[in-house]
């Protein structure tokens, strides 16, 4: 790979990583507004490490050990940052499962806030598919047979991933609703700031295997997994405590990452039953969708004519 491949995969994963965090900045900043200004400087500094090391490198390699056993527990580490072309070849050849439970988690991800979460509509098509909301659950149902099916007469084990892909959408999305109503108790009650700092870490652990998952239809390459994801979460903290209520203002942002993660979604979907998609497609997918609902946000920021 070369080094202009290398550096557009980084900044497309920093891009979708910040945006798709949008939400995950948000409840961090107004759960800090109620911490101490030593706790806010601990989790800033702490979290960080912790959101990019741990949380950003475990999961990859967590990822990575599961879906080629054969590799062992130290194996799937290695490789991860080796240059063994035998390694290298076993995930390759492993990718269609990893890629297709990948897809069906970001898929169901997009599918959910297409029927069911409310919006500001950035597509009049929004409005159409908000308002038929109780189809969420008979589409994904439907999207999943398919993909099964398919999967089936290709290798089963494909299968079994979307069903862990479908299962890991629904346990995540309930984690998420939780945090929401958790997120309510935090504001308006006197909690520590240790256990504050225990839940926004718990989020941000939620909020990142979107990130994570969606980092591999970019590439199967976890330094850069690591480095753009990395990045993308320094971003997020720094937004955290300067400019959160200036990205606020650009009210479509969160429409673009999840039409974002619905090109990505298809991508990985695609390759898994071995389509081929260029490595620069899914970059220059989430730079342009990103840039487009970010220049309908900036004309319609309040005050601009």
């Amino acid at each position: 790979m070369s080094i202009v491949s290398s550096i557009v995969i980084i900044f497309g994963l920093c891009l979708f990583e910040t945006i798709s965090s949008i939400d995950n900045a948000i409840i961090n900043a107004e759960v800090l507004s109620t911490m101490s200004t030593r706790a806010r400087q601990w989790f800033l500094f702490w979290g960080i490490l912790f959101a990019v090391f741990v949380i950003r490198g475990f999961l990859p390699w967590l990822i990575i050990w599961r879906t080629v056993p054969d590799l062992g527990f130290w194996g799937a580490f290695t490789v991860m940052f080796s240059g063994d072309t035998r390694a290298v070849a076993a995930v390759e050849a492993a990718s269609p499962v990893l890629l297709v439970g990948g897809g069906v988690f970001l898929v169901f991800l997009f599918l959910h806030w297409l029927f069911l979460e409310e919006k500001r509509y950035g597509l009049g098509v929004e409005e159409f598919f908000y308002a038929n909301g109780f189809w969420f659950y008979a589409i994904v149902s439907i999207v999943l047979s398919g993909i099964v099916w398919f999967s089936l007469q290709k290798n089963p084990m494909m299968a079994f991933s979307a069903v862990v892909g479908s299962s890991a959408f629904f346990i995540t999305h309930g984690f998420k609703n939780s945090a929401e109503r958790k997120e309510e108790q935090l504001l308006h009650s006197h909690a520590s700031d240790l256990s504050k700092i225990l839940y926004l870490e718990v989020i941000d652990a939620t909020f990142s295997i979107d990130g994570v998952l969606g980092a591999f239809a970019f590439t199967l390459s976890v330094p850069l997994i690591l480095a753009g994801n990395g990045l993308g979460a320094v971003v997020v903290r720094q937004l955290t405590v300067s400019n959160i209520d200036r990205v606020k203002k650009y009210v479509y942002l969160k429409n673009g990452a999840m039409y974002s993660i619905l090109f990505l979604g298809v991508f990985m979907i695609l390759k898994s039953f071995g389509m081929h998609v260029p490595e620069w497609l899914s970059p220059l997918a989430t730079f342009g969708v990103i840039g487009f609902f970010f220049v309908k946000s900036l004309l319609v920021l309040p005050g601009r004519k």
